[in-house]
């Protein structure tokens, strides 16, 4: 018996799409409310970071400063137990010397006068306010099981954009009223309903690039594509881009497994110091002093030679990853080596791009303006959709749309289905699972 593919269908019907998105919207909106809230403070983390530490970036300053090894004894001494980590550059003159010291495992930033060496604060880095904000926006703040769930939010607002721009499509209409722009002067459900379309018709494009440069952030996704990449360009250091729940820690260090321990100078009562000796101590001074003449893009952090090692690290942090530059220094101050974007993998810079561009620094104030414009847009159509879903649902009830009886899903979106599942292993699993619970529900009804 021949099969008639001629009566198989390329797509689903328009009530069957609808109910992928219901079901999509369902599950993905309190998330995607979620990271426009928490993403838009992100946007603005430069300015946030400085109107938070304000008061120590203009200091009354002294005829003297002291020593960028005095400002680190002074912050060891200020946290018993510790041992150095990193020292960040100041941006100015006024500003206070930032000393990052690890105390079992915990990198705590201590904010130190640069004339008189009297710590001024210290805060753990995992408890700075733009750190909470990161890790709420992309784990949850519950590490990487947070990192898991907001990956499959991801890969479902993906769903959910193909699925809105089909149910979007003009169809015998008349005129772009509630197609390009929406009838705002309109009551009721017509103006919510065009809010929540036409927007999203707008911010879909970037929406989806916004969706694809976060998810090599994302543990499962990451991880697959710094596996994928350590195969195909025999990558040997560090992906620059934070995989899951890295710990402030290893960022600062470089994802170092240790720093090393610095023993007490001779004639000083410090508590857990962290200084070898006299010389590494000198050289911390002559390296910083040439991190200075550098100029690399602000925040610059000196981190010391790793076990076994015998060279320093300094290294920009910039948001704007393309303007990162490392460097490897002798402890005489000599530099060894220097390292660009330019320099890096194929894949290290198309990422760099598009976490720049994600977090709205690739092209300064527009970008971030850019940003939150879509943020604000998605925000928009989330809210609106949930004012229609309350709206037009019978109470005591989901309100979904009525599933259609014998209807295939189609050849066409099967293939896309199958396609995203294999490109986004969450969806794939998720939709495998979907399946298979339909399968049993099924074989349940009928016997």
């Amino acid at each position: 018996m021949m099969m008639n593919f001629s009566r198989t269908p390329l797509w689903p019907d328009y009530r069957t799409i609808w109910r992928w998105h219901f079901f999509a919207g369902l599950f993905c909106l309190p998330f995607i409310i979620l990271l426009c809230l928490t993403g838009s403070i992100y946007l603005f983390k430069p300015q946030v970071d400085h109107w938070i530490d304000w008061r120590y970036d203009h200091l009354t300053g002294g005829a003297t400063h002291s020593t960028p090894e005095q400002e680190v004894r002074a912050a060891l001494h200020a946290v018993s137990g510790s041992h150095f980590l990193a020292y960040e550059l100041p941006e100015t003159t006024s500003s206070a010397a930032r000393v990052i010291v690890d105390r079992q495992g915990t990198a705590i930033r201590v904010y130190v006068d640069p004339t008189s060496c009297v710590v001024l604060k210290q805060v753990p880095e995992e408890n700075r306010f733009e750190r909470i904000i990161f890790k709420l926006h992309g784990q949850l703040l519950l590490g990487n099981t947070g990192s898991i769930i907001m990956e499959m939010v991801a890969s479902w607002t993906i769903v959910l954009i193909a699925t809105g721009l089909y149910l979007w499509w003009p169809r015998h209409t008349q005129g772009l009223r509630g197609i390009l722009y929406p009838r705002i002067t309109h009551k009721g459900r017509i103006r919510w309903r065009d809010l929540h379309a036409v927007t999203g018709m707008w911010i879909s494009l970037f929406l989806v690039l916004f969706l694809i440069s976060g998810l090599p952030w994302s543990f499962i996704w990451g991880h697959a594509l710094s596996s994928v990449e350590t195969q195909i360009s025999r990558m040997t250091t560090v992906p620059d881009w934070e995989i899951g729940a890295v710990s402030e820690r290893n960022l600062v260090a470089g994802h170092q497994v240790s720093s090393p321990k610095m023993d007490t100078m001779p004639g000083m009562d410090m508590g857990s110091m962290t200084m070898s000796d006299s010389a590494l101590a000198d050289g911390l001074n002559r390296v910083v002093l040439t991190a200075s003449q550098l100029k690399f893009p602000a925040p610059v952090l000196v981190t010391p030679p790793s076990t076994g090692e015998a060279t320093w690290h300094i290294r920009s942090d910039t948001q704007n990853r393309p303007e990162r530059i490392s460097a490897l220094l002798e402890a005489s101050g000599q530099v060894r080596s220097v390292q660009r974007f330019e320099d890096k993998t194929l894949m290290d810079r198309i990422i760099g791009y598009g976490v720049a561009t994600h977090e709205g620094q690739l092209f300064g104030r527009a970008n971030q303006l850019l940003n939150f414009l879509v943020a604000s847009g998605l925000l928009t159509m989330s809210v609106s959709a949930l004012i229609l879903w309350l709206r037009r649902r019978p109470p005591g009830q989901l309100g979904a749309p009525l599933a259609v009886p014998d209807k295939q899903i189609g050849a066409g979106a099967l293939a896309i289905l199958v396609l995203l599942g294999v490109l986004l292993p969450e969806l794939g699993a998720s939709l495998l699972l979907l399946w298979l619970a339909n399968l049993l529900l099924q074989t349940f009804r009928h016997s």
